[in-house]
C-alpha cells in the first residue's frame, strides 16, 4: 500500500500520513529492463554485421531503445510525488511535494476538517478530498481505486479521534 501512518515521537499525539504513487519498477529493475531490451533488439542485427543494411536498420533500433528509455525515465520522474498529512491535537496540515519541486500547503483546525468521497463526479472514481478552512483539497488522487477507498475509511477513523 503506497501510504503509511506513523507517530512522529513516542508518546506524542502527532500522527503523519505519507502518501506516494505506486512505483513497480525500481532503479535496479529499470537498468535491467533497458539492458535486456537493448540486447534483444540488437540480437537480430548480428546477422547484418558487415552489410550495408546494418546502417539502415541500426538507427531505428537505437531510436526505439531511446524512446523506451525516455518514456520510462519520464514516468519515473513524474511519479516523484509525496503528500504528507500531519494530524496534531488541534491542527491538520497537508503538504504536497510535486516532482518539479513545487510545494503546496494547506492547514486547518482539526475540529473543522472532514473527508469527503466523490464517487463519480471527481477526476477519478472514488476521489477523496479534505474540507476545512473554506477550502477543499485533494488527497491521494494518484492511488488506485481500492487504495482510495481504504484511505477514505482510514481518514474518517483518524479524524474522528480526539487526537
Amino acid at each position: 500500500m503506497p501510504y503509511d501512518w506513523n507517530r512522529t515521537e513516542a508518546g506524542s499525539n502527532v500522527q503523519e500520513l505519507h502518501l506516494w504513487p505506486h512505483q513497480s519498477l525500481r532503479p535496479k529493475g529499470y537498468a535491467w529492463f533497458l539492458g535486456i531490451t537493448f540486447t534483444l533488439m540488437a540480437l537480430p542485427l548480428v546477422a547484418l554485421l558487415g552489410t550495408p543494411v546494418l546502417w539502415g536498420v541500426l538507427p531505428f533500433v537505437l531510436l526505439a531503445v531511446g524512446g523506451i528509455w525516455f518514456a520510462l525515465d519520464r514516468n519515473r520522474r513524474d511519479t516523484q510525488i509525496l503528500e504528507i498529512l500531519t494530524l496534531t491535537g488541534d491542527m491538520a496540515r497537508l503538504v504536497r511535494l510535486d516532482p518539479h519541486g513545487e510545494r503546496k500547503e494547506w492547514a486547518c483546525n482539526r475540529y473543522w476538517v472532514h473527508a469527503e468521497m466523490h464517487d463519480a463526479d471527481g477526476p477519478v472514481p472514488h476521489y477523496v478530498t479534505l474540507h476545512g478552512a473554506g477550502r477543499e483539497v485533494e488527497i491521494g488522487a494518484f492511488l488506485s481505486e481500492d487504495e482510495r477507498l481504504s484511505l477514505y475509511d482510514d481518514l474518517n477513523r483518524r479524524l474522528r479521534r480526539s487526537g
